[in-house]
């Protein structure tokens, strides 16, 4: 079975995407894709999410104008989609970017896309060798996957990757954005009902210098149950761990702009 690529092409282009496409095919790669939406109100980029998540999906490439990689609300959309692809594939998820008009700084892209590969040429050549080349998967303490769902808001899952936690917390920066709601439950879904142990909400923390608002439990959590909570708006980056009691507390955060 061929592997897949995914392809976002974030101008409207219908001549590039054939190209991208014919390139990708002559590698022997199944090539499927998209052209961006920019509209992250409506959970737009949502849409690829099962693309990405898919088992035979090796490799995401992202062709676009170097202002466009510069864009706030594009970045916020490629970073909540790239959650989705890690927490799918893991960290090592291959994403390949191809930037025109100008260069594009990727340490100083948003957490999830900060081990992307800038390719300048022979891109086929290079996404095929990504799409085939195994890595070591980070170890990690934590689990973070977001669970965009239209008409029922942006949900983020946090849980321990190994030892358990006591309590969990999560929260986010950004003006217009803040958590409204939250629950406890199996990893990897959503829980419809769920019981909350001591809940906090309006908890304020700092986050590179800005003002966080978060919300947390004191429920222990195994490997196998995770903490969800709902975000009104769209974040600028999110702070989370286990839930802040002790004073050597792992927390962690996430850029996502």
């Amino acid at each position: 079975m061929k592997k897949r690529v995914w392809i976002s092409i974030l101008e409207k282009n219908e001549g590039l995407g054939r190209m991208i496409f014919e390139e990708a095919a002559k590698y022997g790669l199944n090539p499927a894709g998209h052209f961006w939406e920019d509209d992250l109100a409506k959970l737009a980029w949502a849409g690829a999410v099962p693309e990405l998540g898919r088992g035979d999906c090796a490799v995401w490439l992202i062709v676009g104008q170097a202002a466009s990689f510069a864009q706030p609300s594009i970045r916020r959309g490629l970073a909540l989609l790239a959650l989705s692809a890690q927490a799918a594939h893991g960290h090592n998820f291959p994403i390949l970017l191809s930037p025109s008009g100008g260069k594009v700084d990727v340490a100083g892209l948003p957490t999830p896309l900060r081990g992307a590969e800038v390719v300048a040429s022979g891109l086929g050549v290079k996404a095929v060798a990504r799409a085939n080349r195994k890595l070591a998967e980070p170890v990690l303490e934590y689990r973070l996957a977001v669970h965009p769902l239209p008409g029922l808001g942006l949900w983020f899952e946090v849980g321990p990757a190994h030892d358990p936690w006591k309590g969990a917390f999560l929260g986010c920066t950004g003006m217009d954005a803040t958590p409204d709601a939250h629950g406890v439950g199996l990893a990897g879904t959503i829980p419809q009902n769920a019981t909350v142990n001591y809940p906090v909400r309006g908890m304020k923390l700092h986050l590179d210098g800005r003002e966080a608002t978060a919300w947390g439990v004191h429920n222990d959590l195994s490997p196998a149950e995770s903490y969800y909570v709902r975000i009104a708006g769209v974040p600028d980056g999110l702070i989370f761990g286990p839930f802040p009691d002790l004073d050597d507390v792992d927390v962690f955060t996430v850029s996502l702009v």
